[in-house]
């Protein structure tokens, strides 16, 4: 899967595209697992997930209650305001099911970044993996604006993009790829820098938020629904007792604004702990090896590391 040179971009009227790589070079922006899509992380793996419950959460949460806030101030969900109501009940309902129905889908198997190996395993639907080299992903962040009554508004996703290896595989199996609804922009660039440097410079590099493999054990055997109220409980007295009221009132707003605590439930329910790759062959190759046998970045890609690196240290002593 070809496209332009990391560092470059393309801007349209009402869109904008921003490639990251090939080659991996730094991003300039700090790495930030802004949706959860870590799962695991050691010496030898990151695994990332692209099933985000939270984002579809984040979604129709405060459309819902908007709606309800409409429909109660307007005279409630009959009499005159019949039509309103069923309005709402198709434009919410709809994607109200589809998310229901995800829930009871098992969790799509997580992508794997082997560092040691500089490689990356990438699971399919049929049960079989792709190994593909970690230097020939490709990523792009794109983002389109559009203009109505309440102003401009702007989505944008990460698109992590990955080629077969199997020079002889179908049209329609000749790429996969991996997009994230982060926003675009900067924010796509730091959650890509979580996987970059991940690989180019370690795991010490890369935040790790949620412990999904002993999260019920975290959160002393609490089930999903106390577990999430008891993980707001301890973030909000945490915060209280730094004196960090801005982000203990933070979460309480987010707990009715975004449906937090419905968010933590969910990714309890469905992610603790999160789906392994357990072919054995996988297995095996996941396993470490002796640092002499680690892969090593290709000469052009330490070229550009390093060019990317002066540029960034120049532009820095400039501001």
């Amino acid at each position: 899967m070809s496209q332009p040179e990391a560092g470059t971009g393309r801007k349209g009227l009402f869109s904008r595209d921003d490639y990251l790589a090939p080659p991996h070079i730094p991003t300039g922006q700090p790495p930030r697992d802004v949706l959860n899509t870590i799962w695991r992380k050691n010496e030898v793996f990151l695994d990332i997930g692209s099933y985000s419950i939270g984002s579809a959460v984040m979604v129709i949460w405060p459309s819902l209650l908007l709606a309800i806030l409409i429909l109660w101030n307007t005279g409630g969900f009959g009499g005159r305001n019949i039509g309103l109501t069923i309005l709402f009940s198709i434009m919410l309902g709809i994607p109200i099911l589809i998310l229901l129905h995800s829930l009871t889908q098992p969790v799509p198997l997580p992508v794997r970044f082997n560092r040691q190996r500089r490689e990356v395993c990438v699971p399919q639907k049929d049960g079989s993996y792709w190994i593909v080299p970690w230097e020939q992903v490709t990523a792009a962040a794109t983002a389109v604006s559009s203009i109505g009554q309440h102003g401009k508004t702007t989505q944008g996703m990460l698109v992590v993009g990955f080629t077969n290896p199997d020079p002889n595989a179908r049209e329609a199996d000749r790429h996969f790829t991996l997009g994230f609804s982060c926003g675009g922009g900067t924010t796509a660039m730091c959650l890509w820098e979580c996987m970059r440097s991940y690989m180019e410079i370690g795991p010490e590099a890369v935040p790790h938020l949620n412990d999904l493999d002993n999260l019920r054990e975290n959160l002393g055997g609490k089930g999903p629904f106390w577990g999430a109220w008891w993980t707001y409980y301890l973030g909000i007295r945490d915060h209280l007792k730094a004196g960090e009221y801005g982000k203990a009132l933070w979460l309480c707003f987010t707990i009715f604004a975004f449906g937090g605590p419905l968010i933590l439930m969910l990714q309890h329910w469905k992610l603790a702990p999160p789906p392994d790759l357990t072919d054995p062959a996988i297995v095996e190759w996941s396993q470490p090896l002796p640092p002499e046998q680690w892969a090593t970045r290709s000469p052009e890609l330490e070229r550009a590391i390093t060019e990317r690196e002066a540029e960034l240290a120049a532009k820095q002593a400039t501001t």
